[in-house]
């Protein structure tokens, strides 16, 4: 391999590497805000479900007082 070709290759490479680092810092960043919105929305279903056993319990006092348990 001549000096030049070493030397295109060797810059070619180190082009490469500075372009793979951005992608990994992109990467990084996007995995970052997954975490946010994954544990965002891993509140929002605990509430979804203490607010459905909630309205599940109401229900079952009402059609418990209702006289002859057929008015839902």
């Amino acid at each position: 391999m001549q000096p030049q070709e070493y030397d295109d290759l060797l810059r070619s490479l180190v082009q490469i590497s500075v372009h793979q680092d951005t992608i990994n810092q992109d990467q990084r960043e996007f995995n970052r805000q997954q975490l946010a919105l994954t544990e965002r929305l891993t509140l929002a279903i605990e509430r979804l479900e203490t607010t459905q056993a909630r309205i599940e319990t109401l229900l079952a006092r009402m059609i418990d007082r209702s006289p002859n348990g057929t008015d839902a």
